[in-house]
């Protein structure tokens, strides 16, 4: 039997409740399925060891994982009120994704069934689009710093790093993604009309990628009137591909018109499997509901199948995704971000239960 290890990082806030339906929902199906197993080793890396001991992992975190021979990594949200969101985002995530270098951010954006959108009217054929993000430079490659703090002459840098390989690397993925999925069509994401050097650096290189794919239509499009197309014409995007500050930005915008951040998985991706990759629900910590066991788990639930077909377990991720459109089509379980009163674990065990339906 096909045998993954599997490291899961639960997180803050919600994390612990959204990321155990995950796992349980994930071994309910290896036992459905019967072809493959996970093994699991977790890890209680995040904000209350910051707090205990003053670093969110330990120092030789990234090479306990890259030892572990995992086969990749389930993430929940990282986040807490009492530490500063610089030092939760630099002190666990991004560093992974650096030293694993997992440069493409893989983030559907779909309008599942039964769900409602807030643009009235429109319906899941309509907001079916896929974000890919690069995930290791650009705005978020950490190169800045600060002089003269405290006083009139304060200065603060923060510099955009795009490299030709960077670059080049993450567009041919998402034409490559366009190809073997079955989209027909690449925009890319810009500000060159003001970016007067890297943003018109992106265009000269999603040009010269562009060429290779004749079959695959490809546009570039200003970032701010993107905005305004993923409301006003979601029908009309089908691959959209970004730097990593447009990326984040323009997915979170993609979940609100999916219906609820509780649905946004993604994908942090090694393609080459140099490294283990990384999956975990794009919303945030949620303190403000932590404890209470309402919050929504399907995004990680979701981003685990985003992991099976990583691991090339096509078969189980696409039952896992059929059984989620069930559920959520159904209407039947839902929790407050979709309009229902279902708890985090009714509406888990409400998949788990139509998952052995499958058998």
């Amino acid at each position: 039997m096909r045998t993954y290890n599997i490291a899961v990082l639960p997180g803050d806030g919600i994390g612990q409740e959204v990321i155990t339906e995950s796992v349980q929902t994930l071994t309910t199906l290896t036992q459905v399925h019967g072809g493959f197993r996970l093994d699991t080793q977790q890890f209680d890396w995040g904000s209350e060891r910051y707090l205990r001991e003053g670093a969110m992992m330990p120092r030789d975190g990234l090479a306990i994982l890259e030892r572990g021979g995992f086969d990749g990594i389930l993430l929940g949200p990282i986040g807490d009120p009492r530490v500063p969101d610089h030092i939760t985002l630099w002190g666990l995530l991004l560093p992974i994704r650096q030293a694993f270098d997992q440069y493409v951010n893989l983030r559907p954006i779909r309008l599942l069934p039964g769900v409602q959108s807030p643009l009235v009217g429109r319906s899941p054929t309509e907001i079916d689009m896929v974000c890919v993000r690069e995930n290791t430079e650009g705005e978020y490659a950490g190169v800045g710093g600060r002089v003269h703090q405290g006083t009139e002459q304060e200065v603060a840098i923060q510099s955009i790093v795009f490299t030709r390989k960077g670059t080049e690397r993450l567009i041919r993925y998402a034409f490559e993604y366009a190809r073997q999925h079955g989209r027909k069509k690449v925009t890319s994401a810009t500000k060159s009309n003001s970016m007067q050097y890297n943003m018109v650096f992106w265009d000269e290189v999603f040009g010269q990628v562009a060429s290779d794919y004749p079959d695959i239509a490809h546009e570039q499009h200003l970032i701010d009137s993107l905005t305004a197309r993923f409301v006003s014409r979601p029908q009309s995007l089908d691959v959209i591909v970004c730097s990593n500050l447009f990326g984040d930005i323009l997915s979170d915008l993609g979940a609100a018109i999916a219906g609820s951040l509780g649905l946004a998985p993604s994908a942090n991706l090694n393609p080459q499997r140099s490294y283990p990759s990384l999956f975990q629900a794009i919303h945030g910590s949620a303190p403000d509901i932590a404890g209470k066991g309402i919050a929504n788990p399907i995004a990680s639930i979701w981003s685990g199948q985003l992991l099976l077909d990583h691991l090339g377990e096509h078969e189980a991720a696409a039952m896992l995704m059929l059984v989620i459109e069930e559920v959520l089509a159904a209407g039947q379980v839902r929790t407050p971000d979709l309009g229902g009163t279902a708890t985090t674990r009714q509406l888990g065990e409400a998949i788990r239960s139509q998952l052995k339906g499958l058998s």
